[in-house]
């Protein structure tokens, strides 16, 4: 086998990262922008000792699990990998990542349920982040996604995974900041004022906060007169920010932050509780797949623990302890983020929340030092997992149950193999599906400690 060498293939299934798999021989090779039962033509791009990977060059015979996608920038746009697949067929695809994950990592012959349904599968994404550039010559403001493996912008008018007023709003931002002498970012430069625009979206209220990131350290007058032009033009945009990023990186939003227009804020409603959202604030961007999320992991606290006490780890703003406050003797939360902890506080007020203790602490640090146990303990780290101290820890200070909540189904597969080598027992795994038309997956195992 070798580069440029094609061949007539079957993709069999889907990998944990969206390519299509097949074998030649018995050798695996990766193809991109397939579906499982599509008969295709490929081209091989790379050769590996164990594996090839390969581009699509012709559809033979499609899956009957094929659909015309949603979007016509489907192909050119990197943001909804598995569009052209039927969406009942995602789901079964997801599981079938998380079952196989689990067994070849985590060791665990465990079946996995159907993946829970987002709600909504169009509109569903409430929060937008668009990187913004300019042409070369006109010098107009071109706003949309990343090409596949690029920096290079695709202007995007229209996208059918958000609501479709951030289509408006972003349409106008392209006008008016060219209007006021706004520039774009230029990346290879590093030059240019405008980097990106953030709109957060509120599914309760439909209220937004637009938030437009800029490559400077202080406002400026165009600048502000943008913000006041945006916020005038929207009865619903509640509050235009400015966020200042002058370094040279990938992280999107910088650490400071300042309301030109408004108020710095919009809220969103989750199991009856009002939460803040901000510019910087860590929270889902499908609530209504979220709320499912939060209710299953209430319903198991509610159905299986007479008022216990509760840790929630990793706690962000605290939105799983404070949606299964009222099932609970006690919650304890553990946050090294300070202003989510201050947010999480002024959430609690609000919802008169009493039975809520924060703690502003980096995780292992609060296991290390805590004497109290728990009868539930939620763990919801970031996508590289938690580490075998924290693990250690949480199995220390657990009594009955460690609900573990996962974005990857990886290093959830990984820290369950370690638990059980402890002796713990994984009771559940259930995934649900928090971004349609990707291959991302959210998932909740209930563990026995």
């Amino acid at each position: 086998m070798k580069i440029n060498d094609e061949y007539i293939v079957e993709i069999e299934k889907l990998t944990n990262l969206g390519a299509g798999l097949c074998k030649l021989d018995g050798f695996v090779i990766f193809v991109k922008d397939t579906c499982p039962k599509d008969k295709v033509k490929i081209k091989i791009t790379k050769v590996n000792k164990n594996f090839a990977t390969a581009q699509l060059v012709e559809i033979i015979e499609p899956s009957p699990h094929r659909v015309k996608p949603l979007c016509p920038m489907q192909k050119v746009c990197g943001a909804c990998q598995l569009q052209f697949i039927d969406y009942d067929y995602q789901l079964e695809v997801k599981r079938e990542i998380v079952e196989e994950t689990i067994k070849n990592i985590g060791g665990l012959d465990i079946g996995i349920p159907k993946t829970i349904a987002s709600p909504q599968i169009k509109n569903y994404r409430h929060k937008i982040q668009y990187p913004i550039s300019e042409t070369k010559n006109s010098k107009r403001i071109l706003a949309g996604y990343y090409k596949p493996e690029t920096h290079e912008i695709v202007n995007i008018k229209y996208c059918p995974i958000q609501p479709t007023d951030c289509d408006d709003i972003i349409e106008f931002i392209r006008q008016k900041a060219f209007d006021y002498g706004i520039s774009g970012y230029i990346e290879k430069k590093h030059s240019g004022d405008l980097k990106h625009v953030v709109i957060r979206s509120s599914a309760e209220n439909n209220d937004k906060l637009v938030v437009l990131v800029v490559n400077a350290t202080k406002p400026f007058e165009r600048l502000n007169d943008l913000a006041k032009c945006i916020f005038d033009e929207f009865s619903n945009i509640k509050g235009v920010c400015v966020n200042f990023n002058s370094k040279k990186t990938n992280v999107i939003l910088g650490k400071k932050t300042e309301c030109i227009c408004g108020q710095e804020f919009i809220t969103e409603k989750i199991l009856d509780k009002t939460f803040r959202i901000g510019a910087n604030t860590f929270f889902q961007i499908n609530p209504k797949s979220a709320e499912n999320i939060f209710s299953y992991v209430k319903n198991h606290i509610k159905n299986n623990f007479e008022k216990p006490i509760v840790l929630d780890a990793y706690a962000g703003i605290t939105s799983f302890g404070i949606c299964v406050s009222d099932v609970c003797k006690k919650v304890v939360s553990v946050e090294e983020n300070e202003k989510s902890c201050k947010l999480a506080e002024i959430v609690a007020r609000e919802n008169d929340i009493l039975n809520l203790e924060i703690h502003n602490e980096d995780a292992a640090d609060f296991f290390k030092n805590e004497k109290r146990k728990f009868d539930v303990i939620i763990l919801d780290p970031p996508r590289k997992g938690c580490t075998t101290a924290s693990l250690d820890e949480a199995f220390r200070l657990c009594k009955n149950t460690i609900i573990y909540v996962s974005c990857n189904p990886a290093t959830l597969a990984r820290d369950l193999k370690y638990l059980t080598e402890k002796g713990c027992k994984v009771q559940s795994i259930q995934p649900f599906d928090m971004f349609p038309h990707t291959y991302h997956i959210e998932n909740v195992a209930i563990i026995q400690v």
